[in-house]
C-alpha cells in the first residue's frame, strides 16, 4: 500500500459551529447547482462486440476488483457514449461537496465563491478537458450523497462519478470502473480523549457512525457478525453523506467514525479535537465509476489517466491532500484485465 501517513491534529475549519456552516452552504449550494437531462444508458458499443462482452466481471468471479477495468487499447475510445457527450457539449459527473479537500466549497474563499474544489474535481476537470477541450462550462458538477452513487450512473443522471469511490467486488456488477487513480483503508476516527485505541475490543458498547451504501458500513456489519469487533458495538448510526458523521461526533451523539483513512485524515484536519485511531484496516483503491454499457468511455477515462498520472495528479495531491496525508508515494500501480 502506498505510504499515506495520515497525520492528524493540522490547522483546519474545527469545531461544530463552522461544520454547521459547511452544511448549510452544503444545503444552499446542492439547489444551485446544474441539474444535467437524464441520459439514457447505452447500447452496443462502437466496436460491434457488444454490452456484454464489455462489462466488468460480477462479483462472484472477481479477484483484485482494481485490475478489473479495461485496457484503453483494448476497442475504441470514441463510441456512442463519447459522441453523445460531445453533442451536450458538457460532461456530467457526480461529486461530492463538503468533503474536504476532496471535494468541497470552501466558506472560506472569498476569491471563488461558490466554486468547487478538492482532489476529485481537479481529476473530474481534467477528464472534461480531454474529451471536450479546455473551454468554459464544459462540465457539469451534480452533488449526490454517498448512496445515491450508484443509481445515478445506472439512472443515467450523471456520466461518471467523482466521489471518493473505493472500487470493490460487489460494486462491479453495477457500474464500470476506470483504473485507480488513489489509494487508501478503512480507519476509526474518534475524540483524542476518548479510550478507543482501534478497530478492536474497545469499540464494545460504542456507537460507530457510517455512511449508508459505504464499504465502511459493510464491513462493520460483517464483522459484528463474525465477531472482529464486539456484537455489543452500536453500529445502527447511518448517514447519507459521510461528512454527516463527523458533525454526530462533534455533537457527541456518536462515539467513533469509520470511513475511508485518506477521509478520516481530511476531517481531522477540520477539526483538531478528533484523531484517527489505530492502523488502516483495509487496502482500497479510488476509480471512476461509469455505466456498465459504456466502455468506450471507460477506455477513455483510462487513457486520460495514463497521461494523468504523469502531469497533473501530483501537482493535484500537493495542492489539496499532502498538508493532511504527507509526502505520497504516487498514484497506485495500474494492471487492466
Amino acid at each position: 500500500m502506498n505510504t499515506q501517513r495520515l497525520r492528524t491534529g493540522l490547522r483546519g475549519w474545527g469545531g461544530v459551529a463552522a461544520m454547521a456552516v459547511v452544511c448549510a452552504l452544503a444545503a444552499v449550494f446542492a439547489l444551485l447547482l446544474p441539474v444535467s437531462q437524464t441520459r439514457g444508458e447505452g447500447t452496443t458499443d462502437a466496436d460491434g462486440r457488444g454490452v456484454a462482452q464489455a462489462s466488468q466481471t460480477r462479483a462472484e468471479d472477481c479477484k483484485n476488483p482494481q485490475d478489473q477495468s479495461l485496457a484503453p487499447d483494448s476497442g475504441p475510445q470514441d463510441g456512442a457514449t463519447i459522441q453523445r457527450i460531445k453533442d451536450a457539449g458538457h460532461l456530467t459527473v457526480g461529486v461530492d461537496q463538503n468533503s474536504y479537500r476532496w471535494g468541497y466549497r470552501d466558506p472560506n474563499n472569498t476569491s471563488g465563491g461558490a466554486q468547487l474544489e478538492g482532489f476529485d474535481i481537479d481529476l473530474a476537470q481534467a477528464i472534461a478537458d480531454e474529451i471536450l477541450g479546455k473551454k468554459k462550462n464544459n462540465v457539469r458538477f451534480q452533488a449526490i450523497p454517498t448512496n445515491q452513487r450508484v443509481p445515478a450512473i445506472q439512472d443515467g443522471k450523471v456520466d461518471m462519478v467523482v466521489r471518493t469511490m473505493t472500487i470493490n467486488c460487489d460494486r462491479l456488477g453495477q457500474v464500470a470502473f476506470s483504473s485507480p487513480y488513489f489509494e487508501t483503508g478503512q480507519q476509526v476516527l474518534a475524540p483524542k480523549k476518548s479510550d478507543i485505541k482501534g478497530y478492536d475490543g474497545t469499540l464494545a458498547e460504542k456507537r460507530i457512525c457510517s455512511a449508508s451504501g459505504s464499504i465502511a458500513l459493510e464491513k462493520l456489519e460483517a464483522d459484528k457478525a463474525s465477531g472482529v469487533i464486539p456484537k455489543s458495538a452500536d453500529i445502527g448510526v447511518t448517514v447519507p453523506n459521510q461528512l454527516d458523521c463527523l458533525v454526530r461526533l462533534q455533537l457527541g451523539e456518536v462515539d467513533a467514525v469509520v470511513t475511508d483513512g485518506a477521509l478520516a485524515a481530511s476531517q481531522a484536519a477540520q477539526d483538531p479535537t478528533v484523531e484517527l485511531k489505530g492502523k488502516p484496516l483495509t487496502d482500497e483503491y479510488y476509480g471512476v465509476a461509469m455505466n456498465l454499457k459504456a466502455p468506450d468511455l471507460v477506455r477513455r477515462v483510462n487513457q486520460i489517466l495514463v497521461d494523468y498520472r504523469k502531469d497533473g495528479w501530483q501537482k493535484s495531491y500537493d495542492t489539496w491532500l499532502a498538508g493532511t496525508l504527507g509526502e505520497s508515494d504516487g498514484p497506485p500501480p495500474v494492471q487492466y484485465k
